[in-house]
């Protein structure tokens, strides 16, 4: 078998690792592996203590970025679920419900609303009952909604009643058709859409009569059909606000007043009105200088000067500047008078950067100016004007771009760790080169030492030898 040089080298330094000592009677193993540690120490604890560095620097970005990230959805969240925003009320909810849909002040609401019918669906279901997978003949229904005919191909695969039924609501018409079963067997009913327009008809017709089976006509809907009874007609809403009436297709309705939706109930009148999110803002911002001083604690701890791993870091000191004129930014462009700011709500800044609530002033402006402080947690967009929540992720995303935030860093951090990982490298093939060297030269030293030992031997049993005779 051949020996691969690589080989033969390594075997060939075990070799004299082996035998090193045997002449001198020194521990060189111990003194090459001292010597080469002594070499790479200082080396080595540079290495290692730059990359615990870089490993510290990393994993504070990622502090930084999940809190930011973590406050800006919770405020989100908040601001766009509807709950610091005007609410519209109902006198009677049992007549109609009444929820904001956003875009339009809800202050001062105050509206009379009479529900005269509500918007219905027509339903048809057939008079005799069948059994369930009974044959029908093959032929064609023509469904007509809203004037527009559209015939249905029955074949035999289709014939029976959960067949037809299962044609009908696939056929993309508004149609659902269902087959309910009770004592006497099965019935076919099918439902439209509300509202008046959606009306329909259907027509039978058997593509040849004679052939045996139930007749597709036993399953007509409309003027003059026989077989099925229309149970409930479609119709229109009718609903009448301050004194005006008008009419809508379905009992869900949002063009009647700006930024309403209106869900009718039953039949009947309510008052509508308005209710100021006053408690749910005032929670809202202590909740946020809460939250706010968590994340700053947290950015604070590491640009520490003496223990923070980021204290040299320009983008985390970025992020520190944004968070620390949040409560001087505009957010919302209110009269002069009104407070825009969440210093003019009685958000305070302590010496040491964190915040805490005049909860006096700040009830002192929701009670003075509802309107402007509500304008202050509206869903916009922009780092000023917009509300709280734009302001917030307009510094979130400033802090996250990829080409100069948080996530940049990062990367440049990470390389510099791929950096230090190749100079380990280096410096540990460096160190076996350094072992291999030194211990071919000792395995000399010590074969020389070896053969001045055999000399002097072979010169002491002469002398002796002589000394004998």
């Amino acid at each position: 078998m051949t020996t691969s040089p690589a080989t033969s080298a390594t075997s060939g330094t075990a070799s004299i690792a082996k035998t090193l000592g045997t002449g001198s009677g020194l521990d060189t193993s111990a003194i090459v592996a001292g010597l080469v540690e002594a070499s790479f120490a200082m080396k080595n604890r540079q290495l290692t203590a730059k990359a615990d560095t870089l490993t510290a620097q990393i994993s504070g970005l990622a502090k930084l970025k999940s809190g930011l990230t973590g406050l800006d959805t919770a405020l989100r969240t908040l601001v766009q679920g509807g709950s610091l925003a005007t609410r519209p009320t109902s006198s009677t909810a049992g007549v109609l419900t009444a929820t904001a849909t956003g875009g339009t002040s809800l202050a001062g609401l105050n509206a009379r609303v009479t529900v005269g019918r509500l918007a219905a669906a027509q339903a048809a279901t057939t008079n005799v009952a069948v059994g369930r997978t009974e044959a029908f003949r093959t032929g064609t229904l023509t469904v007509t909604v809203g004037g527009v005919a559209t015939d249905i191909a029955i074949g035999p695969a289709d014939a029976t009643l959960t067949g037809i039924a299962a044609k009908i609501s696939g056929a993309g018409l508004g149609l659902t058709a269902t087959v309910v079963t009770d004592g006497a067997g099965a019935r076919l009913t099918v439902k439209g859409e509300t509202g008046a327009a959606k009306a329909f008809t259907i027509t039978g017709l058997d593509t040849d009569p004679a052939v045996t089976g139930l007749s597709l006509a036993d399953l007509s809907v409309g003027p003059g059909a026989t077989g099925t009874t229309i149970g409930v007609a479609a119709a229109d809403a009718e609903v009448t606000l301050d004194g005006a009436t008008y009419t809508r297709a379905g009992n869900s309705i949002t063009d009647l007043i700006p930024g309403v939706r209106l869900d009718l109930q039953s039949l009947g009148s309510t008052t509508l009105g308005s209710s100021a999110p006053t408690t749910e803002i005032s929670q809202a911002v202590t909740d946020f200088v809460a939250a706010f001083n968590e994340l700053r604690g947290t950015v604070a701890a590491e640009l520490d000067p003496m223990t923070g791993d980021l204290r040299n870091d320009p983008v985390a000191r970025d992020v520190l500047r944004s968070l620390t004129a949040l409560t001087t930014t505009s957010l919302a462009a209110n009269g002069d008078d009104a407070p825009r700011t969440l210093a003019d709500l009685g958000v305070r800044t302590a010496r040491d950067g964190t915040l805490s609530v005049d909860t006096a002033r700040l009830s002192r402006m929701l009670s003075t100016y509802p309107d402007a402080v509500e304008r202050m947690f509206a869903s916009g967009t922009g780092a000023e004007n917009g509300g709280l929540s734009a302001a917030l992720s307009a510094i979130v995303t400033r802090a996250t771009d990829r080409g100069a935030g948080l996530d940049a860093a990062t990367a440049r951090y990470q390389q510099a760790q791929s950096r230090i990982a190749d100079a380990q490298a280096d410096a540990a093939e460096e160190a076996a080169a350094m072992s291999e060297r030194l211990t071919r030269q000792f395995a000399g030293m010590d074969a020389r030492v070896a053969a001045y030992k055999s000399t002097q031997a072979f010169l002491k049993q002469q002398v002796d030898a002589w000394y004998k005779a």
